[in-house]
């Protein structure tokens, strides 16, 4: 599932980044034969943290060494959330490819996390943007409910300004 800054990019608001946010559903098995393609398709993977992502639910990385690209491999995490973002992407085609887009409630969500964890006044920034854009398309009752879950509150106060 695409998530972070392109995909808050095809909700209308670019920014300059060097890096791919994908959250991936993974097992050894199939991350084994993953990370076995991105290196055939020339990728530089950690197969180490790749393990280790899939053990803590961490993320690790694919770099393309000729371009400097990065793609951050996000383990879907166990909680009701996160099982739910991913159950609720949508496929949208992009630069001619078909890819699982987190909906734009959900992206919004990830991105006040990203803040929270980060104290990072760039996400609050691209979450402004999106709620400006969005207008009254936005899913309210939807973001409450993981906001008040996910003990967000204190972030969606300093976005909105209701501090």
């Amino acid at each position: 599932m695409l998530t972070g800054s392109l995909a808050a990019a095809f909700y209308g608001t670019p920014r300059a980044t060097q890096d791919i946010d994908l959250v991936i559903e993974a097992q050894a098995g199939p991350l084994e034969r993953l990370v076995e393609n991105l290196e055939v398709a020339g990728l530089y993977v950690d197969r180490g943290a790749a393990t280790e992502a899939l053990d803590t639910a961490g993320q690790f990385n694919a770099i393309d060494p000729t371009s400097g690209w990065k793609a951050d491999l996000i383990i879907r995490k166990a909680r009701e959330f996160s099982k739910t973002e991913f159950q609720r992407r949508r496929g949208e085609e992009l630069f001619g490819i078909e890819v699982g887009l987190a909906t734009l409630e959900d992206l919004i969500i990830a991105k006040l996390e990203w803040s929270q964890l980060g104290d990072s006044e760039l996400q609050r920034q691209d979450i402004r943007n999106l709620l400006e854009l969005a207008g009254d398309s936005v899913d309210e009752t939807y973001m409450k409910r993981w906001i008040g879950a996910l003990g967000l509150q204190e972030a969606w106060e300093r976005v909105t300004g209701d501090a």
